[in-house]
This record gives structure tokens, C-alpha cells and sequence, in this order.
């Protein structure tokens, strides 16, 4: 048998993997902290959030999966901006908001007044530039390959 399910893991020809229903219950879990209808301030959904990836990836960070955490990474950052997209509701005040955080004006109104839902719009370059990494970072976003890189390399 070349491969054994134990913790949350899968241990397959010498590598440790998270398990494929592991992986599952955190997109699950991620699902529930950035949900639409939870009904709090995006400060407090960015801590609690960032409270469950940090104490997951130290639990799980020691399975060979670096990119597998740069890819939900990615996955996680676009769910966050679709938060901000619903928060903030009426086109015009997304388009105030993308102004305030220097998009342009033809491009602001472009996504402010579009009709394509919030997850699409979420990939948008003028939303990507107005919720960048960056400030993402800024509010208290957690990041699972700064994660894994701590775990697999503590004094690097």
C-alpha cells in the first residue's frame, strides 16, 4: 500500500499531503468567515479569519503543500474582496470607495455600475487595484505561505 489516511493527512510514497476532505472542511470553514449574510464590520471578519488560517496552518503547515497555500492564498484574497464588493452595496458608494483608494474614474464607474455579480466582479483589475494585497495586509489578512514558510523554515 503505497498510501494511508491518519490526523488529516494523507502520507503518500514519503510525502505528507493534506487529506482531500481536509481540504474541503477549510474551504468549508472559510465559506462560513466571509459569508454574505453574517452581519459584522470587515475588521472583525479579517481577525476572525485571520485567527482560523493562522491556527490551521500550524496545524496542517507541516504537509508538503507550498503551493497549495500560495493557490488559496489567491482563492481566500478574492472571497475577501467580494466582501467588501456586498458591503458596500449601492454602486455609488462602490464607486466612491474605489475613488478614495486611487482608481481611476472611468474605471471606478466601470465596476461600480457593472452587472456581473460579486464573486466575478471580485477579479476585476479596477477591485484588484483598490483591494490589493497590500491593503489586505494592512487590515490584518493572514497569509498561508507566510505561514508555511514559518513553519518549514522558523529562523529563516
Amino acid at each position: 500500500m503505497s498510501q494511508s489516511q491518519f490526523l488529516g493527512f494523507t502520507f503518500s510514497n514519503g510525502k505528507i499531503k493534506w487529506h482531500p476532505k481536509t481540504l474541503h472542511k477549510f474551504k468549508q470553514q472559510v465559506r462560513v468567515l466571509t459569508n454574505r449574510n453574517w452581519g459584522v464590520s470587515m475588521h472583525y471578519q479579517l481577525h476572525k479569519l485571520s485567527l482560523y488560517l493562522r491556527g490551521w496552518i500550524n496545524y496542517f503547515g507541516i504537509a508538503n503543500a507550498y503551493q497549495d497555500c500560495v493557490d488559496l492564498d489567491h482563492w481566500i484574497r478574492r472571497r475577501v474582496r467580494m466582501c467588501y464588493w456586498r458591503q458596500w452595496r449601492k454602486p455609488r458608494t462602490k464607486v466612491a470607495n474605489l475613488l478614495k483608494r486611487g482608481v481611476r474614474l472611468q474605471a471606478a464607474v466601470g465596476c461600480g455600475v457593472t452587472s456581473k455579480g460579486p464573486w466575478r466582479s471580485s477579479k476585476t483589475p479596477g477591485i484588484n487595484q483598490a483591494i490589493g494585497n497590500d491593503y489586505l495586509v494592512k487590515e490584518g489578512l493572514y497569509s498561508l505561505r507566510a505561514g508555511w514558510i514559518k513553519v518549514h523554515y522558523p529562523n529563516g
